[in-house]
C-alpha cells in the first residue's frame, strides 16, 4: 500500500536532520526558542510543511525524534497545537497539559513555554496574529480591549464547539492540498479566516468568555460614560475611586459594577490603561537624550518604575525605553 502523503505536503518549508537549522529554520516561522534532543545521540528528522495568509498560518510539524523546546514570552502570535499522534507536555505559566490527538495546547503570547515532544508527535499548527485576533474580539464585544487576550492552555478537542473548529481547519486544509480552489481567492480566505478567529473565540476558554458569552450592551450608561471622560481629562492628576464617583454622583461599589460590567476593567485599571497610553504618545514624540522613560512616566503617575515597565511592556509588547529609541 502507498504511503500516505504528510498534510500539506504541495507547501514544503523545509526538512533537515542538522539541529542547529531546525532550531533556525523553525524559528523564523514562528519565533525564537531552545530546541535540543532530549537523548543524547538521538537522530533528529525535522520536516515543516505549510503556508501563511494574512492574519493567519496553517503548519505541519515532526521533529522525528524526542526533543525539547522552551521559548520566552513572544508577544506576536497565538499557537494552536494539535497533535496528530503521540503525545507532547506543555507548560505556559502556571498550567501544564499532556496535548494529544483528543487535546490540543492553546499558547498565549504573554506567557513563556516549555515543551517536551515525544518521538513520533508530529503536529498541526494553526498560527492566529496577535493584532488581528485582538482587533476580532473586540469587533465581537462591540468595544476596544482593556486587558490582553489570554487562552487556557488546554483544549479539549471532543467538545461540539472544538470539533466545529477543527471543521474549519479540515475545510483551510482541504483547500491548501489542491490547487487552483478557494485559496486563489483572496475574499474567500479572508472569510475563512474570520471563521477560524470566531470559532476559536467561542470554542476555547479565555478572559474574555464570560463577555462573550453574555449579554453585551453596546452602550455603556451616562455614569461610566462621564467617568470615562472624566479619567482621560484628568489622568495626570492623583484620582481614586471614591474621587471619580464623587465627580459622577454614584457611589464608589457602583461605579466599580459598573466598569466590571460594561468595560470589563475597574476604574483605576482604566485611568492606568489611560495613562500608558498618555506615556507612549509621549515616548514615541521624544528624543532620546532629552526625553527621559523616567520624568514621562513620573509625569503621568508612575512612581514604582519597576512596575511601571512591566505593566508598559504587557501592554505594548517592548520595554518603554524600545519605544522611545523608535
Amino acid at each position: 500500500m502507498a504511503a500516505q502523503p504528510l498534510p500539506l505536503a504541495a507547501h514544503e518549508r523545509f526538512r533537515t536532520q542538522d539541529l542547529d537549522e531546525a532550531r533556525a529554520r523553525v524559528g523564523d516561522a514562528y519565533a525564537p526558542h531552545g530546541l535540543n534532543l532530549a537523548e543524547r545521540g538521538a537522530r533528529l528528522d525535522t520536516r515543516m510543511n505549510g503556508l501563511s495568509f494574512d492574519e493567519t498560518g496553517l503548519y505541519y510539524l515532526d521533529y522525528g525524534a524526542e526533543v525539547l523546546i522552551t521559548a520566552a514570552a513572544w508577544e506576536s502570535f497565538f499557537l494552536v497545537e494539535i497533535p496528530l499522534a503521540g503525545a507532547a507536555e506543555v507548560s505556559a505559566g502556571r498550567e501544564r497539559v499532556v496535548a494529544t490527538p483528543g487535546c490540543a495546547a492553546v499558547l498565549s503570547p504573554t506567557e513563556g513555554m516549555s515543551m517536551h515532544w515525544s518521538a513520533g508527535n508530529p503536529q498541526l499548527m494553526v498560527q492566529f496574529d496577535r493584532s488581528a485576533l485582538s482587533a476580532h474580539l473586540g469587533r465581537m464585544l462591540g468595544r476596544e480591549l482593556r486587558r490582553p487576550l489570554t487562552f487556557t492552555l488546554g483544549m479539549d478537542l471532543t467538545r461540539p464547539a472544538s470539533r466545529s473548529w477543527l471543521s474549519v481547519i479540515d475545510l483551510l486544509r482541504g483547500e491548501a492540498e489542491q490547487t487552483g480552489g478557494m485559496l486563489s481567492q483572496p475574499l474567500a480566505v479572508k472569510q475563512v479566516e474570520g471563521l477560524l478567529m470566531t470559532q476559536l473565540l467561542l470554542a476555547q476558554p479565555s478572559n474574555y468568555t464570560p463577555a462573550l458569552l453574555g449579554e453585551q450592551p453596546r452602550v455603556a450608561p451616562p455614569a461610566v460614560k462621564r467617568a470615562m471622560e472624566l479619567i482621560e481629562a484628568h489622568a495626570a492628576e492623583p484620582l481614586t475611586v471614591e474621587d471619580i464617583a464623587e465627580a459622577v454622583g454614584v457611589g464608589a461599589r457602583a461605579l466599580q459594577e459598573g466598569f466590571r460590567r460594561h468595560l470589563d476593567t475597574t476604574p483605576m485599571a482604566y485611568l492606568r490603561d489611560v495613562r500608558l497610553d498618555r506615556v507612549r504618545a509621549e515616548l514615541t514624540a521624544g528624543v532620546p537624550g532629552t526625553t527621559t522613560v523616567t520624568d514621562v512616566a513620573y509625569a503621568w503617575g508612575f512612581m514604582h518604575l519597576g512596575r511601571f515597565s512591566l505593566a508598559y511592556r504587557k501592554r505594548f509588547g517592548e520595554t518603554p525605553s524600545e519605544t522611545l529609541r523608535r
